[in-house]
């Protein structure tokens, strides 16, 4: 009996009652430290890349609605960070375009976080973040929410940004970080 009182508060992360850690693997089909840009070619077409791309980043743009997706790369071409955003500035010009070559369906997290989603949801989602704080970009009020998965583990993504307008409350972009840490490895199946 007396090593079991002792193991247990020994080892207190192995209660049955400690919370287990949250963390998540991909945004928008993709997997930050794992995956090349060959894998995000495969689900997003090459030709509709933003023409002023780097090798450093890519980014598919709609600018009638207002949505991107940004790639951040290592030198080995594999994804480090990944964005989805619906703060891009509309052009105005929506007649007879057509962006279903961006796959919007698939802007979502591994856990089921979207755009537009209300930040209570992020919060039932991932739990409470690291930290919160008020951010204004192109004159829209913003809270940045950030969670750490460090604890989980080196071979997770290691940071996520959500940022929530403030008056309502809804999800306007999402960003998964590798973290520059960790070794990124490149998925078995490219």
């Amino acid at each position: 009996m007396v090593v079991a009182a002792l193991s247990a508060s020994a080892f207190p992360a192995q209660r049955a009652n400690a919370p287990k850690p949250i963390n998540e693997l991909t945004l928008a089909g993709l997997r930050p430290g794992r995956d090349g840009l060959t894998n995000a070619f495969k689900r997003y077409k090459q030709k509709y890349l933003l023409s002023k791309t780097s090798a450093e980043s890519k980014e598919w743009r709609d600018t009638c609605t207002g949505r991107s997706l940004v790639l951040v790369l290592d030198p080995g071409s594999v994804i480090q960070e990944i964005t989805v955003s619906l703060l891009v500035p509309r052009d105005g010009n929506c007649d007879n375009r057509r962006f279903e070559f961006l796959n919007l369906d698939d802007w979502v997290t591994g856990k089921g976080l979207r755009l537009g989603d209300s930040r209570n949801h992020v919060v039932e989602l991932y739990g409470e973040p690291k930290s919160s704080e008020p951010v204004v970009r192109a004159d829209t009020d913003l809270e940045l929410l950030q969670f750490d998965f460090e604890s989980v583990g080196p071979d997770v993504p290691q940071a996520m940004q959500v940022y929530c307008q403030r008056d309502s409350g809804r999800v306007v972009e999402i960003t998964l970080s590798a973290g520059s840490h960790i070794e990124t490895k490149r998925a078995q199946n490219e």
